[in-house]
């Protein structure tokens, strides 16, 4: 599942055939992306208009944590600029937008304005060396935001009787929450994302409660996401009223 996430990351939304995901990522990055860059970036810049204020914003948010904020900063443009043409790329169905938050509508489009079109001018001369350091040193900050909003997927698919109506990142005066959702019951869910190596330990709790706490935030339920699963201590808290997802229960999505 591991694997199937990276891939989605990169790849998702485009119809590449048949993927060879036994392959290194950076390897399939050069087999089927690279050598085609000038065709990809003629039919990408037929999206965004071609515009660079586009670009920069596309990649401000690509490399982000999904908030617009962030990624008005990085693309180094005001509230009202940003905010303009965020509307235009979302009326292009590039992103769509949740309050102060925005999405790509695929993974790869995400990809290619995070490692692809900053450096274009090298992959266009067909050096690649910048693109495979830029993913070595980035591309596991770059996967925690997929893993986390493919988790917002599979607690959708886990609430069907309390329909989950709304799910997405809290960020409100500098407290931030990977999940904050409310079910058709009206029931508060709360959680975090952890693409970790490292086994989650209790702590990890203590913090989200504490977090919760201090956002005003009383939630019916708590879900912790690991990549790497949970110590035996936070197991044995496991109830209904904290959810522990592993990688293994991804495979409901594909299912």
């Amino acid at each position: 599942m591991e694997t199937a996430i990276e891939k989605f990351s990169i790849f998702g939304g485009v119809n590449w055939g048949t993927l060879d995901t036994s392959k290194d990522s950076i390897e399939l990055i050069k087999e089927l992306i690279l050598p085609d860059f000038r065709y990809i970036r003629n039919d990408i810049t037929e999206l965004t208009d071609g515009l660079p204020l586009h670009h920069s914003i596309l990649t401000g948010l690509a490399m982000g944590d999904s908030r617009l904020q962030t990624a008005f900063k990085r693309a180094g443009v005001s509230k009202e600029v940003g905010e303009n043409a965020i509307f235009e790329l979302s009326e292009a169905k590039i992103i769509r937008v949740f309050k102060s938050t925005a999405i790509f509508n695929s993974p790869f489009l995400r990809f290619w304005f995070a490692f692809v079109s900053p450096i274009f001018k090298g992959i266009r001369d067909g050096d690649y060396k910048e693109l495979e350091e830029r993913y070595e040193k980035r591309g596991s900050d770059f996967l925690q935001l997929m893993f986390t909003q493919l988790s917002y997927e599979l607690i959708k698919l886990n609430f069907k009787e309390d329909r989950i109506k709304e799910i997405r990142p809290f960020f409100e005066e500098g407290i931030e929450l990977d999940i904050y959702a409310k079910t058709s019951s009206k029931k508060i869910i709360a959680g975090v994302c952890r693409y970790s190596n490292a086994k989650i330990k209790k702590s990890e709790l203590t913090k989200l409660q504490e977090t919760c706490e201090t956002a005003g935030i009383t939630p019916d339920i708590l879900i912790i996401v690991a990549k790497n699963g949970f110590s035996k201590e936070l197991k044995e808290l496991k109830s209904d009223k904290l959810r522990l997802i592993t990688l293994k229960n991804f495979k409901k999505i594909v299912e």
